[in-house]
């Protein structure tokens, strides 16, 4: 039988784990035929062995550029104006976050017009996670907005799909019911918690007693990719050999983050997505200048207490524990997405009218997510060192 054949655009990692969630909609369909390919990019080292994990169909992107696809998936714009199919795109994280600040491509990043317009080349749609982006859109690139549809956003859904799994998770990390889990986060670049790693770092193994708390690392896939594996668990083997779980970048962070008592954390993605939790959230570092001031991490930076270089850090963890009130929150929860438990819908809905095919007779439903595996700081007989 004729198949459709659906392109998954993969850059990087956090691109490739953010199209798996649009790629499950797709699932047991079998008039489709899907397949992957990887251009070029700096931060897309891990990406071969990404889609070698999951087993896909992966076409060399000079042969992808040759080829004709009746749907092509993109989270960023790199080459994609090459691709000969109908092309949806989408953000690759929470809202739009970032901003540019100097030189030719400054912008709020995924709203210029070099984001949305690649090589001067209109995609078929471009699907935004809020209602509020599309003011956003019609001053970065006006142009673009006739093609724009409100989406919501999968990771939102996800994450609010499985906070009644928040034991279970617990229970699968190896936590006992006297330990807390201490969470730190960082997006990438010099800005980020990790670039400050070098003064956080010394206070999670010197204050944090395995005893009580139990501390894991969730550094941003561009980090690895960036400085290689080798090089960051290099930098972090102390921090491991002392009893901190470091998450790998292929592993799915989402229910780490749910089972958290506490997270430290910057102005990307993950730490706005833990507002989904119910943990208090410290900020580490928040750059003003990287922060679009449009964005919910821009009203988190405001609002979140930030982490003193004085103050004993237990302290300051049941500090803000004790003043932190989920409903103020409420807010910046909300400005992740204007269509909350509705993305499998929308997305689903948005490819097929693309694909100029009837959807599947039943509902998409939103699966929660799987039990994370302990770190291998965790396993018995490692970290059991006291500070």
């Amino acid at each position: 039988m004729g198949r459709k054949k659906v392109l998954a655009v993969i850059h990087t990692v956090t691109y490739g784990k953010r199209l798996l969630d649009v790629l499950s909609l797709l699932e047991a369909d079998f008039r489709l035929q899907v397949v992957f390919t990887a251009p070029p990019h700096a931060f897309g080292d891990d990406v071969p062995a990404f889609l070698a994990r999951l087993g896909s169909v992966v076409l060399p992107w000079e042969q992808a550029t040759r080829m004709t696809f009746d749907l092509a998936l993109a989270a960023g714009p790199r080459g994609v104006e090459y691709i000969d199919a109908p092309l949806i795109t989408l953000p690759h994280g929470a809202n739009y976050l970032k901003r540019v600040v100097e030189g030719a491509d400054a912008g709020v990043a995924g709203l210029r017009r070099q984001d949305l317009v690649p090589g001067g080349r209109l995609p078929a749609a471009v699907g935004v996670p809020h209602h509020a982006d599309l003011r956003e859109l019609a001053d970065n690139c006006p142009e673009a907005l006739p093609l724009a549809h409100v989406i919501g956003d999968p990771v939102h859904d996800r994450i609010t799909a499985s906070l009644p799994l928040r034991a279970a998770y617990r229970r699968a990390l190896g936590l006992t019911d006297d330990q807390k889990l201490v969470v730190s986060v960082s997006t990438w670049g010099a800005q980020s918690s990790f670039g400050r790693f070098d003064a956080l770092l010394p206070r999670l193994m010197g204050e944090l007693t395995t005893d009580r708390y139990r501390t894991a690392l969730l550094v941003h896939p561009n980090v690895w990719a960036g400085h290689g594996a080798y090089q960051v668990r290099s930098w972090l083997a102390r921090c491991e050999q002392r009893g901190i779980g470091i998450v790998p970048p292929e592993a799915d962070w989402r229910s780490t983050l749910i089972a958290a008592d506490w997270i430290i954390g910057d102005h990307g993605s993950v730490t706005l997505y833990g507002t989904l939790t119910g943990a208090p959230i410290v900020l580490a570092t928040s750059p003003e200048r990287e922060i679009n001031p449009s964005s919910p991490a821009a009203t988190l930076a405001a609002h979140a207490p930030t982490l003193s270089p004085t103050h004993p850090l237990v302290d300051q963890l049941h500090y803000v524990a004790g003043e932190y009130r989920h409903e103020e929150y409420a807010p910046i929860r909300s400005r992740i997405t204007s269509e909350p438990g509705r993305f499998n819908r929308n997305m689903r809905r948005l490819m097929y009218e693309v694909l100029g095919m009837g959807q599947p007779a039943h509902e998409p439903v939103t699966v929660p997510l799987p039990e994370p595996p302990p770190p291998a700081a965790w396993a018995p007989g490692r970290g059991e060192v006291s500070a």
